[in-house]
Parts: C-alpha cells; structure tokens; sequence
C-alpha cells in the first residue's frame, strides 16, 4: 500500500492579481514541482481540502488541476487521488510549454473582463436578450439588396494583393459620398479602407503616438473599452461629456497640466450617451485645438442614424487646416461583417499607416471593398438608410416605453436622437456585478457604464441588437434582476 504524505502547500492566491485564481493555483504547484519540493509520484490534497486551505471554491480548484493535468504535470487515478506525474518529470524532463503564461503576458492587452463575459455568456446560451452587442440586427442590415447586388454584379477581377490604400473605386465612391452626405471633402489619395473604426484607432495610437504620450477621451467613453490604448503605453486624460458634449476649455487645462499630444472624441451621437458636441462648441474645439497644434480624431460611425435625417456636420467639414483625422464605417449604418471602414486624414499621414497595415495583413479583402463601392453607388442605399432610421427610432421608442412603465423612479437618461444606445443612470446605489450576474440569470444581457470609465451605476442598452419583439420582454428581465438585488 502506497503511504506516500499528502503534500502541504503553504500560500495564499492574490486576489487582487489581474491572473485567474486558478491560474494562480496552477502555476504555484507547477513551480513547486519544477523545483523539487514535491517530487514525481507526490500527493497532492483533494480538490476539496485544497480549496479549504486556500480558501477559494472547490471549483476554482478543479480548474487548476485540469490546467495541469492538460500539460501532463500531474494525473489522478480513482481510489488513488490525484500525484504529481511520474512520467513527466523523469530524469530528463520534457516540458509542455506553459501555454497560459504566454497568454498573460505579452503587451497587448486582453478584452475587458465584463467584455469577455458578455462574449462567452452570448455564445453559449442564444436565448439571452441582448442589449450588449453594438451593432445592427440582421432584421435592420440590408441583406437583401447586398445579396442582390452580388448576383447581378458577379466579382470577375484578380483577386491578387490590391492598393495598400484599399480599392481605388471604393476611395472613390467614398469620396462622393463624403461630400454628399457629411459635407466632408477629400480626395481619394486622402483615404485609407480600414477594416472598422477599431483598426483605423489601432494603427493611429501604434504609429502616431509613442509610449507615454498623454491623450484626451471623453469620459464616458467607448475608447475606454479599447485596451489598446493602454496596451500602447498611452496616457489617458478624461474629458467629461455633459449634454452639450465635451468642454472645450478643459483640453487647454489638460494640455498645460499633461502636455497632451492628441484628442480622441465621438461627437455625434456619442458611444454611450448618445448626445451630440454643440455647434458652437465645435467651433470653440477646432480654434483650441489649433491654437495648440492638437490634432483631433474624430470618430462618426453614427450620424447618419440622425431620426430626422439631419445630423450635426461633422468636426470634418469645419477643419480649414489640417487638423481632423476623420473615421468612419460601414458597422453601424450597414453591416458589420462587411468589415469596411475608413479613415480620411492628410496624405502623409494615409501612407504612413497603409504602410503599417500592408505589414499586418497585405490589405483588406477586395470582395466586401467591392460590395460596399457598389452598394454606395446603388439606388438601395438612401432608401436603407431612411428605413434604418425609422426602425431604429420605433426601437427607441419600445425601449424607453418600457423602461418607464417598469422603472419610472429607478433609472434616470435621456432619450437620443439618434445611433444605438440609451445610457441610464440607476438611481438607487447597485452593486454593477451583482446586477449584471442577476439580469444574466434572468436571461438578459447589457454593458455595464464601468466598461466606459464611468462610475458605478450607469448602464447602456443597444436597442438595435434585439428582435423587436424581445424589448419590452428584455426590459422586464432586467426590472426583475433590479428590484431583486434591490430587496
């Protein structure tokens, strides 16, 4: 009968580590087993007792030993526990690289943890109402007219590496439809196809900007959910968002505090609250911006959801020197699986950056270039748009109804005049994960308002991701998980 001791492993997790407690575990006993302290054929405590000495769940537990046991550290036999392997740690060792380790580390960044959770809870379970995923629903995205427009216009051309820019016609269209609709004028050679608005960010913070260099975001803001800022080394300054937008006068007092070196803003329909820069601040922002040699990017993925059709010009087609770096997409007026952006900046700045991106991936795909060139041109797409516009105010529309019929003392928000979202202030004190854990249960899924730098207590709804029939019912879901973590 084997009497081998149970080993005793002496330690506390660091539950202020951005690590898993189970990854902590593992690497723990891994470290001790690399180094002798418990040799081949030792045994390990139970998952229970292992869990009471480190105080954490059992469950936690079991996920550690399934790490190790994956890497062949350690096996567990019925009637036999669980003992560090005898196999591999032989007299010449042969080590399965610790794959999580590398997955910690490196500089860029992983997804926010809400981020991921909302993903993993979202694909494991289809029911849930979702409130969370910032884009258009199948039932507002014009399928129909694309797939059309793909039979009638069979793609014959060479499907070999294109322009770094992107495909020229697409430039071209893009530059009609610039100046047709937002009053933006460019040129072609001006203009660099991006996969979205996150690739267009991903290469200005990466080759515009240095490790350390300060920047201005408006909080809340979508930015914040980007760790790419961080993972680039950027130092981030807040620009608080009131109804009118940003104040302008608070980038001269960051500037002179923090020195900063670019302004990051969305001020049409802004991603979360929904509210729009004031004309007059507009005016104020482009004058302090270069009186300071700022540049500004401006992110608009949303105005052309303007419900009267008549959106604020863009920062844009106000720029008389250069100082704009202008974004925009195709995610949010169209499809997102198009996965076509763009990026209108001066023609130094599009070679630099199409330079980055060759290196990243040769180009975009010519095929959705050509979709989106073509549904541009077409006589389809003034009509998705007003259709687009009338769905997502009917949306709206269902949403508040219903949160002021279940929660007329609990939530506090403005309703948008236009894009994807209403950002609501919960009055009385809530504990955001306790809420979001709750609501999940019941079935329901929005992005809690931490997710963009705001305190605890703010919420976002997209009401373009639902089926319309599933708000009202999404609205009561989480009126339940409200009043329960309330009680």
């Amino acid at each position: 009968m084997n009497m081998c001791k149970v080993v005793i492993i002496i330690w506390k997790p660091d539950r202020s580590s951005s690590q898993t407690l189970y990854h902590q575990i593992a690497d723990e006993i891994e470290r001790r087993i690399s180094y002798g302290e418990f040799p081949p054929g030792s045994l390990l405590p139970s998952e229970r007792k292992l869990a009471e000495q480190l105080g954490v769940n059992r469950s936690t537990v079991i996920l550690a030993y399934e790490e190790l046991r994956a890497l062949g550290i350690i096996e567990s036999r019925t009637g036999s526990g669980t003992r560090v392997s005898k196999n591999k740690w032989e007299a010449t060792p042969k080590h399965t690289p610790n794959w999580h380790r590398y997955v910690e580390g490196g500089q860029f960044l992983p997804n926010l943890s809400y981020l991921r959770r909302i993903r993993e809870a979202l694909q494991k379970d289809s029911s849930l109402i979702d409130f969370a995923s910032g884009e258009l629903s199948s039932q507002l995205s014009p399928g129909t007219e694309i797939s059309t427009l793909m039979k009638e216009n069979p793609f014959t051309e060479y499907l070999g590496y294109d322009n770094p820019q992107g495909f020229t016609p697409l430039r071209e269209e893009l530059v009609s439809y610039l100046s047709r609709y937002r009053n933006v004028q460019t040129t072609d050679s001006s203009i660099l196809i991006t996969s979205g608005s996150q690739q267009s960010l991903y290469l200005i913070t990466q080759c515009l900007l240095a490790p350390g260099d300060a920047v201005a975001i408006e909080d809340p803001s979508y930015c914040y959910s980007l760790p790419m800022f961080q993972s680039a080394g950027l130092r981030l300054f807040r620009l608080p968002v009131s109804n009118n937008g940003i104040d302008p006068e608070d980038i001269r007092a960051l500037y002179k505090k923090h020195r900063i070196k670019m302004i990051f803003i969305n001020p049409t329909f802004q991603n979360p609250t929904g509210v729009c820069l004031d004309p007059t601040r507009r005016t104020q922002l482009l004058d302090v911006a270069s009186e300071l040699g700022l540049p500004i990017v401006e992110d608009d993925p949303f105005s052309l959801t303007s419900y009267d059709g008549k959106p604020p010009l863009p920062l844009k087609s106000l720029d008389q020197l250069g100082s704009v770096v202008y974004i925009g997409s195709f995610s949010k007026i169209a499809a997102s699986g198009l996965r076509v952006g763009w990026m209108v900046a001066p023609h130094s700045v599009v070679e630099r950056l199409a330079d980055a991106r060759q290196q990243m991936d040769f180009g975009l795909s010519v095929v959705p270039q050509k979709i989106a060139a073509q549904f541009l041109h077409s006589d389809n797409f003034l009509p998705h748009l007003e259709r687009l516009r009338m769905h997502l105010q009917y949306r709206r529309d269902l949403l508040v109804e219903a949160l002021q019929k279940e929660l007329p003392n609990e939530l506090s928000f403005t309703v948008p005049q236009g894009g994807l979202h209403l950002w609501c202030k919960i009055n009385p004190d809530v504990n955001d994960n306790q809420l979001f854990e709750e609501a999940l249960r019941r079935g329901v899924v929005f992005v809690p308002g931490s997710v963009y730098g705001s305190d605890s207590g703010y919420i976002r709804f997209t009401f373009a991701r639902p089926k319309e029939e599933e708000i009202t019912l999404g609205v009561t879901k989480f009126a339940a998980a409200l009043k329960a973590i309330l009680t």
